[in-house]
């Protein structure tokens, strides 16, 4: 079953953050490449992270490829064919950890904002002072190399600010790979100050566009933010992360090691509110926490 199909008729469950996954598991991610690094260091530890996941119950990986980009790897000294190799094995990582479990399991290819490869928190915030065409150049060879490698869906996420999603879903038009939209958001804006109506509507008239959503908020900015969504007519969702300060490594999922104090005690109960202010089927992929 695609997944585009699967959103359609029921709750899809994703795991949780790999980065949360692999700090249990004892490793060190305080370097600017973040969980991106492993894929170059240790592999195996991020292919136990996905099984991990999947074990307890996740039906969706997100790989570890969202701080994976040619300038930041670049600037470590790793040359771009080797960073293109390690976002297609961002890939069959995700997917070798799937033929361990029993039952449909999905990959979706991390694609994360211009401000990830920064290190600085510019995620939170956008406004980068880079040009569409700028942030196209950026974004094309990344979402190139994931594609090779055959993801279910490209997971777009943490956009901070609509002038980036235009730029993404430039890339994506056209490609056949279907792809999640999610934005971070303040309220009822995008990070960058943007009206969320504004933000959703970029994704009108992209075939290849199958959900859209937010991630990294604050609990009580979700609701806003699903009735926009849904008014897409597109399956939405809520990761449910949130950022403790502006840092990358302080975002966390709930459940699986400290997260910020707002998202405690918010399970999966709150879902069907949210469904209610979208005025629609609740089709929110939930996030689960490993059994390391």
């Amino acid at each position: 079953m695609e997944l585009a199909d699967a959103l359609a008729r029921k709750v899809v469950v994703l795991d949780g953050g790999m980065s949360t996954a692999l700090e249990l598991a004892g490793h060190d991610l305080s370097d600017a490449l973040w969980s991106g690094r492993l894929l170059l260091t240790d592999p195996g530890a991020v292919r136990d992270a996905h099984l991990a996941y999947y074990r307890a119950g996740a039906e969706v990986a997100i790989t570890a490829s969202y701080q994976v980009t040619f300038e930041g790897f670049a600037r470590k000294g790793i040359s771009a064919e080797e960073t293109a190799r390690l976002l297609r094995a961002s890939v069959t990582l995700a997917r070798s950890a799937a033929s361990d479990v029993d039952g449909q399991r999905w990959v979706a290819a991390s694609v994360g904002p211009y401000g990830a490869m920064l290190a600085d928190g510019s995620e939170y915030r956008g406004r980068y002072g880079l040009s569409k065409a700028q942030l196209v150049e950026f974004h094309r060879p990344r979402i190139e190399e994931l594609t090779k490698a055959g993801p279910d869906v490209l997971a777009v996420e943490t956009v901070p600010d609509v002038d980036e999603a235009e730029a993404v879903l430039e890339v994506v038009r056209g490609s056949g790979v279907p792809a999640w939209l999610s934005y971070s958001v303040r309220g009822d804006r995008t990070c960058a100050g943007q009206p969320l109506e504004e933000a959703f509507a970029v994704a009108a008239g992209v075939d290849e566009v199958i959900a859209v959503g937010v991630n990294c908020c604050a609990p009580e900015d979700v609701a806003h933010a699903v009735s926009v969504a849904a008014k897409t007519g597109l399956p939405w969702w809520s990761i449910r992360t949130a950022v403790s300060s502006g840092t990358r490594g302080s975002v966390r999922g709930p459940g699986t090691a400290p997260a910020s104090p707002r998202w405690r005690g918010i399970g999966p109960s709150r879902a069907p509110g949210w469904s209610a202010d979208a005025a629609g089927p609740a089709r929110t992929p939930s996030r689960c926490s490993p059994r390391l």
